[in-house]
């Protein structure tokens, strides 16, 4: 079993344990050479005491969601010093996290939630090392968050009169050694020089099947709404899928045109502007993200984490305060106070059972291998072993046998850096000719090209249907529509002929062919 996630992210750190493993494979050598430092290093260290990167991807998010919630909780108390508000605001926050896959993917971006509310808390405790420590993990574990982190600085030196109330620690220090660190990281990150760059211009993108509507890495989107807001790319708030910390938070400025009424508002400390800073700074990232297109990454990159965590945050302040405001009107038994305590009492409880009512929580994305038979298979093979396939099962090889693919389908194939691309696109391009072609010359050119050892076939992918059902393969064209024109038209597949003749090792839905079999067929008198 693997998260969805590390089937990308983690599998390559198997070389860790055995540095043998996936030689002069592209896939293995592109996810380490874009690793973050710190999160690479960071594995590297347990791989050096024995411990194997899948499993402890498994156990690491358990861990970092602890971190996550004592700092939120503390964190909360210092804008308001409330324990029903951090024990509430925590909730939400953990809701958030475990209704998506980022925290449990142990991947760079499951580091985020516990180092952002790191350095924020101790930025509001005038903890200088705390906080450029907590700030320095951000730019070593995943960069964007340390450039937000970067505007928070900025702002609180604008706004510094305002700010220093905030603590008697000279915060003004903070927030320009912690500019600094944050500089350090930008310089670092902008003079990266990579094997597979150039990065994807805007203008390139917006030509390829692969970034429009439907595609695989999907960003223009039609839908100014979805772009803008929910694209998963692109928006503000893509995949929140609990809306109730939203919606609480935006309910917060109306509480304060009540104050009477919602007395608990009055405890909040100056430090409560942290949170419009964030939010302002994440803005400030996800529109200059937008201008520079791809350069600095993805948009939602910079708004999706840190609105979690506002949200959270001023979504727990706003329902403890309503909660409070309620229970001040408990007074008697009239029938005031009892529909005043039954609102109290509802309103919590919707805090308590909203994951219950989410369709899936939590949402650990979590891959499992059903094909342990099939495994075992490819592990008896040799370390050099490169695997051909276009069916789904693809994708969980090299994290299960340790063996490398020639291309996978999710999460593989990333379209940024087109150094990288342009070799998995033609390969991709390749295997989808020579695995529908009715000339067996085809596939063994295609073998001999790319050193292909066996070929993983399965039942439904000479179906039409499994091809044009399929974004991966819809994104390549004409090639794919020209295999369902082949396959429509009862052209059958040369692999398909001579799958009896060079099989190896077979388990329904599977058929292992071995490619050097096929390679000692006589082309000339295969019947096309």
């Amino acid at each position: 079993m693997i998260q969805d996630d590390a089937r990308q992210h983690v599998f390559w750190m198997l070389r860790f344990l055995d540095s043998n493993l996936f030689p002069q494979d592209i896939i293995a050598d592109y996810f380490q050479s874009v690793a973050p430092w710190g999160y690479k290093n960071f594995y590297r260290c347990f791989a050096w005491l024995g411990i194997n990167p899948i499993f402890f991807s498994k156990i690491l998010p358990t861990y970092l969601g602890l971190i996550t919630t004592i700092y939120t909780f503390y964190l909360t108390l210092e804008i308001i010093p409330v324990a029903a508000v951090g024990f509430v605001s925590t909730l939400l926050l953990n809701q958030y996290l475990w209704l998506r896959d980022d925290l449990v993917s142990a991947t760079p971006v499951a580091f985020v939630y516990p180092l952002l509310t790191a350095a924020i808390y101790y930025l509001l405790k005038g903890n200088l090392i705390g906080c450029l420590l907590a700030t320095a993990g951000l730019g070593l574990f995943y960069p964007q968050a340390a450039l937000i982190m970067g505007g928070v600085f900025i702002l609180g030196l604008i706004f510094k009169k305002r700010a220093s109330k905030l603590t008697t620690y000279p915060r003004n220090l903070i927030n320009l050694v912690g500019l600094g660190v944050v500089t350090l990281v930008a310089v670092l990150y902008g003079s990266q020089t990579s094997d597979y760059a150039p990065i994807i211009s805007a203008s390139e993108a917006k030509t390829m099947a692969e970034f429009l509507n439907k595609g695989k890495s999907e960003f223009f989107v039609p839908y100014w709404g979805e772009f803008w807001f929910t694209g998963q790319r692109t928006g503000l708030m893509p995949r929140f899928k609990t809306i109730l910390p939203l919606i609480a938070s935006l309910f917060l400025p109306l509480l304060y045109l009540a104050p009477l009424q919602f007395p608990l508002l009055r405890k909040i400390q100056n430090k409560g502007r942290i949170l419009i800073d964030i939010t302002a700074a994440s803005l400030g990232m996800f529109a200059l993200s937008h201008v520079l297109l791809f350069k600095l990454h993805l948009p939602s990159r910079y708004t999706e984490h840190t609105l979690r965590i506002v949200t959270a945050i001023a979504g727990g302040i706003a329902i403890v305060a309503v909660i409070d405001g309620l229970l001040a009107k408990v007074t008697g038994r009239g029938i005031g106070s009892h529909l005043a305590f039954l609102l109290a009492s509802s309103l919590f409880s919707l805090v308590l059972i909203n994951p219950a009512l989410m369709s899936q929580f939590p949402d650990t994305d979590y891959i499992v291998g059903n094909y342990p038979n099939l495994y075992k298979f490819f592990q008896q093979q040799p370390v050099d072993t490169l695997i051909a396939s276009v069916t789904e099962e693809t994708n969980n090889l090299p994290a299960f046998t340790k063996r490398s693919i020639l291309v996978g389908n999710e999460g593989y194939s990333v379209p940024y850096h087109q150094g990288y691309y342009r070799e998995i696109k033609q390969r991709s391009v390749d295997l989808i000719q020579a695995q529908y072609s009715a000339d067996l010359k085809v596939v063994q050119q295609f073998i001999a090209k790319y050193g292909v050892d066996f070929w993983l076939l399965q039942r439904e992918i000479f179906q039409p249907v499994y091809l044009a059902n399929n974004r991966w393969f819809m994104q390549y064209q004409p090639y794919t529509n020209q295999a369902i024109a082949q396959l429509q038209a009862k052209q059958e597949p040369a692999l398909r002929k001579i799958q009896k003749t060079c099989t190896v090792w077979q388990e329904e839905p599977f058929w292992v062919l071995d490619a050097e079999c096929i390679s000692n067929l006589d082309s000339s008198t295969f019947p096309h």
